[in-house]
């Protein structure tokens, strides 16, 4: 049994991201080295910036990675148990390597600044996601064949991101609609992450992640490559690059979590996305979002409140 914590992907950023913690203490490091890659603290960059600006891919993925390296220094300020397990979805995998020890915050954010740059120079201009539910895989994989786009992210209980142009997902849509979906509409992320459209980003993120020095982690780390936890952070880098032109399966992760007996689940932020995919993947775990809590308090009352079902806690 243990604790799982989920890092987040862009899109759920808001205005309110940074309201539990822009003034604790121990995330202050996390949001100065973020102030340090924004040209303002976080809480200021989204009380301020105009919604194109909050949105777009730089500062969605920088501050989605803030948020989850904050939220883990203010709610374990001394460093989480050893046994728990941190995995990420989208660029909260890189918040996760640097939650796990792997990197420095600072390092992290630099990171994922880097990530940003050989995305938007890999992607066309008008790229961008979608999602799409109740279809089955292969009507999906048919259907964006068709558009030419392409699954960017499986998800659980029939839940998929796809990639592509913004006419070819606007399309896809309203196929997948046509051909029976639950839903489908575009989503507000102008890249199209984790599919083929972004194979030149590969080498110069591979390059980036290479030249900043990997420490092994401190934490249980689980990367969405292969839905494995790394050992051996060296090792498991080019697989990070990779994703960035690969499809994601988050259901299988989802899946490795419950075989290796997560029984309580905190997604970090921002929004509670995970947290929902979480409790219907793992029907028996306690399941909860940092964004469900009115402070930080009530946050470590709930998980201080689990510690006796995990076996640090005993």
């Amino acid at each position: 049994m243990s604790l799982a914590l989920l890092c987040s992907g862009q899109g759920r950023q808001d205005r309110d991201a940074f309201v539990l913690l822009a003034e604790d203490p121990a995330a202050r490091p996390v949001l100065d080295a973020a102030a340090a890659v924004l040209g303002k603290s976080p809480a200021d960059f989204c009380r301020t910036a105009p919604e194109e600006a909050l949105h777009a891919n730089r500062a969605g993925q920088i501050l989605c990675a803030t948020r989850a390296l904050a939220a883990a220094a203010a709610l374990f300020p001394d460093g989480a148990p050893p046994e728990t397990i941190v995995a990420g979805y989208s660029v909260g995998e890189m918040a996760a390597w640097g939650i796990a020890g792997v990197w420095s915050s600072a390092d992290t954010l630099a990171l994922v600044d880097q990530r940003v740059e050989a995305m938007d120079a890999a992607g066309g201009p008008d790229d961008q996601l979608a999602h799409v539910r109740g279809l089955a895989r292969e009507t999906v994989e048919r259907l964006a064949r068709r558009f030419d786009c392409a699954i960017a992210i499986v998800n659980p209980d029939r839940l998929f991101i796809v990639g592509g142009s913004r006419p070819a997902t606007e399309a896809f849509c309203a196929a997948a609609l046509d051909a029976g979906a639950a839903r489908a509409a575009p989503m507000g992320v102008r890249v199209a992450s984790h599919t083929p459209r972004l194979a030149g980003a590969v080498a110069p993120f591979a390059k980036a992640l290479a030249a900043v020095p990997a420490k092994a982690p401190a934490l249980r780390l689980m990367t969405a490559s292969t839905a494995t936890l790394v050992t051996r952070p060296g090792q498991a880098l080019a697989g990070l690059a990779a994703q960035l032109a690969q499809a994601i399966d988050w259901a299988g992760v989802l899946e490795a979590l419950g075989e290796r007996g997560v029984t309580t689940v905190l997604e970090l932020g921002p929004g509670r996305a995970l947290a929902e995919m979480a409790a219907t993947a793992l029907p028996t775990a306690e399941v909860r979002a940092l964004d469900d809590f009115r402070s930080l308090a009530g946050a470590r009352t709930w998980l201080k409140g689990h510690e006796a079902d995990l076996p640090y806690g005993r």
